[in-house]
């Protein structure tokens, strides 16, 4: 089958180190750390006191006051960060056709700071069940796709992946191939969460999967790392809009790269663990580089999954050397959740949007934190630690886990 070739046309970033896409890409160069004390609720009781939350973010500079109080932070993120985008990619929104223009979001919890809010306030009333009419739409995953559609008008097909931490990697996959097999010209596609409150911060330190380093948050995220003891957890958006290339090309957008495939795959193994020997994600990157028509030396770059926890992290890698071998200590291995935390449902989208860089401008983020080698890692690695390095990257690849085994990975290469 002649599948259509699909590019990146525009970039939206809302994240803990940028308001905006340059914001961001200035950030990860400089290796800025996002992680701070807790600044949404008081922290007294909890295990873990920091997250990655964003910085001077004010929804009313978005929204206005009765918008911002019918959708909750997730969507309100998504759609900060797809404006940007849109408005990047330069499309006419009244000379395209809205019918062959989608949104395919990723989230993989959605709207649980208005959850926890409407159950706690009913918790402590009278038990009378007074709860706000938007109790459910802001609630649901599907509704920052949703917003995003009807604030632009596109008609074509709508909906979220849910995939744990892969969910915008996830969509972004789905996006490519509505694209390729014909159906859509332009897809806003990406990823949101907003997960940095008491139920977020509270259930995830009950599976003892967050650092615990409260007396130095800026170090804590240190994918590699021997002395690492969890993720931070991080909130955020960032959107992608892809494109048919010969659609973009008709009406001269500036294309960033073109994306070439994805792969999918599953661990079947745990909960929430990583399989020990890295089998799915040996797996998803054979299956992406597969998908994509691509060797293992032709990729330059990787943007680790990298959380910083002490089993994913030495999986994950046990993988790339399996699929690289020799080749694993040409490219350029990195972690940017070293500086933003994990975002969740919306890693995938704003790592994509690193790696998307790095090809544009010819350097590739650090991975910031390091100072301790880990003996379960190969130490010719170039895990890029501490400090950006230039490279001329003409094929960058993201990968993203989630908790369940979800496993996906998207390729990203310089246009020819």
């Amino acid at each position: 089958m002649n599948l259509k070739r699909v590019v990146v046309t525009g970039l939206g970033a809302l994240t803990p180190i940028g308001n905006n896409k340059d914001d961001y890409w200035k950030a990860l160069l400089a290796g800025q750390s996002g992680c701070a004390p807790i600044t949404h609720f008081d922290t007294e009781h909890f295990k873990t006191k920091f997250a990655c939350e964003l910085k001077n973010f004010d929804v009313l500079d978005y929204f206005d006051r009765k918008e911002a109080r019918k959708t909750d932070k997730f969507a309100q993120y998504a759609m900060v960060a797809s404006s940007e985008a849109i408005a990047d990619s330069g499309l006419n929104l009244d000379k395209i056709d809205k019918f062959r223009v989608g949104v395919i979001w990723g989230a993989g919890i959605g709207g649980i700071d208005t959850f926890q809010t409407e159950v706690s306030n009913f918790a402590t009333g009278n038990g009378s069940p007074r709860f706000n009419p938007f109790f459910i739409p802001k609630m649901i995953a599907d509704i920052a796709p949703a917003n995003i559609s009807i604030k632009h008008g596109f008609m074509g097909p709508n909906y979220t992946t849910v995939s744990a931490c892969a969910s915008s990697a996830n969509a972004i996959i789905d996006a490519l191939n509505y694209i390729r097999l014909g159906h859509c010209d332009v897809i806003v596609t990406g990823g949101s969460e907003a997960t940095i409150n008491e139920s977020g911060v509270g259930g995830f330190n009950a599976m003892h999967a967050l650092s615990t380093r409260n007396e130095s948050p800026e170090t804590a995220s240190r994918p590699f790392d021997a002395t690492r003891d969890g993720f931070v957890l991080g909130e955020g958006s960032g959107a992608l809009v892809i494109e048919e290339y010969e659609h973009a090309k008709a009406r001269g957008a500036t294309i960033y790269a073109e994306l070439v495939g994805g792969g999918l795959s599953s661990d079947a193994y745990h909960m929430t663990a990583p399989h020990p020997d890295g089998i799915g994600v040996t797996a998803v990157i054979k299956n992406c580089l597969d998908n994509a028509g691509l060797k293992p030396t032709d990729i330059d770059a990787i943007n680790t999954h990298g959380t910083s926890t002490p089993l994913g992290d030495v999986a994950e890698l046990k993988a790339v050397g399996k699929v690289f071998g020799s080749h694993a200590k040409k490219i350029n291995i990195n972690s940017t959740k070293s500086m933003t935390g994990h975002l969740l449902g919306a890693a995938g989208a704003i790592e994509a949007i690193a790696s998307i860089m790095s090809i544009k401008f010819g350097i590739v983020p650090p991975t910031i934190n390091h100072t301790t080698a880990d003996d379960n890692i190969d130490s010719e690695l170039n895990l890029t630690l501490n400090k950006a390095q230039k490279r001329d990257v003409k094929v960058a690849m993201s990968n993203t886990f989630g908790f369940g085994g979800h496993n996906a990975c998207v390729v990203f290469k310089q246009l020819d």
